[in-house]
């Protein structure tokens, strides 16, 4: 019994017994330093579904990995009427519906969600929007109008807010357009410049992004070191996402280098 008191008072032994004394009053604990705080993230939604709303999946792959990376998000979209409803099993309009910005998004939220006009830059170290049609469609009216498109008031006032403070901007799938619009020669990816067999079946939104003025950056979803592209001057972050007909995985991973990317420049 004695030899089993003495290593039971071992230290090591005393972690893995579940032993382990609390250090007395006034002594460091076992790790000197308070781990870091993670870097607060707003992840700006459009409403929820592909053709209408938020790519689901894009959202869920931002939050797993702004999860796996200890950030803090809050979840944020505009209070306003969608451009209009579609059927997601036929991919028509449904001509007798209405829906609300902010109350589709808050099903991909929990519920726990915030209108964006009150996201302020000030309050947070990056902002991060995944695609789906709603971003071209309830952030702006780019799916109608192309070039010539208008941005959501408040998405313009945060990009801009972002931006100016020199905090990075994520963007995948179809909402780099956004950027493309609202900061003058930013560099953006949204995927190939050519649908290669509908590989890349919206590769003219490429040439839409160079007729804003951005910069467009041919890149891919496959293969790791080309799933994005870093505009390093302005901190904006791409990728493409389901610009591209690929398997989930690939899709998952590019919005995970993304994320990983932008909270690596926040510095947090």
């Amino acid at each position: 019994m004695a030899a089993v008191r003495a290593l039971a008072a071992a230290p090591e032994l005393r972690l893995l017994l579940g032993l382990r004394r609390l250090p007395p009053a006034g002594r460091a604990a076992l790790h000197g330093s308070a781990p870091r705080p993670g870097a607060r993230v707003a992840l700006v939604l459009s409403g929820c579904g592909v053709y209408d709303g938020t790519e689901i999946h894009e959202a869920s792959a931002a939050l797993v990995h702004l999860s796996r990376g200890g950030a803090e998000v809050q979840i944020f979209a505009p209070d306003v009427p969608q451009m209009h409803v579609i059927d997601h099993t036929k991919g028509q309009p449904s001509e007798s519906e209405s829906r609300n910005v902010l109350a589709e998004s808050a099903r991909i939220a929990r519920g726990k969600i915030t209108n964006l006009a009150q996201l302020k830059a000030s309050n947070h170290d990056a902002a991060i929007f995944p695609g789906g049609f709603g971003a071209a469609k309830n952030l702006s009216t780019f799916a109608v109008d192309g070039k010539d498109c208008k941005v959501n008031k408040d998405v313009e006032r945060v990009l801009k807010e972002f931006h100016a403070a020199g905090k990075p901007i994520g963007l995948c799938c179809i909402a780099p357009v956004l950027a493309a619009k609202v900061l003058r020669g930013v560099e953006v990816t949204v995927g190939h410049e050519q649908e290669e067999g509908g590989k890349w079946p919206y590769a003219g939104t490429a040439q839409a992004v160079k007729a804003l003025g951005a910069k467009h950056c041919v890149k891919g979803v496959t293969i790791s070191f080309l799933q994005l592209h870093v505009d390093q001057k302005n901190k904006v972050v791409t990728t493409p996402a389901f610009m591209c007909e690929a398997e989930l995985h690939h899709i998952h991973d590019g919005v995970g280098a993304m994320v990983r990317k932008v909270l690596e420049l926040t510095g947090k």
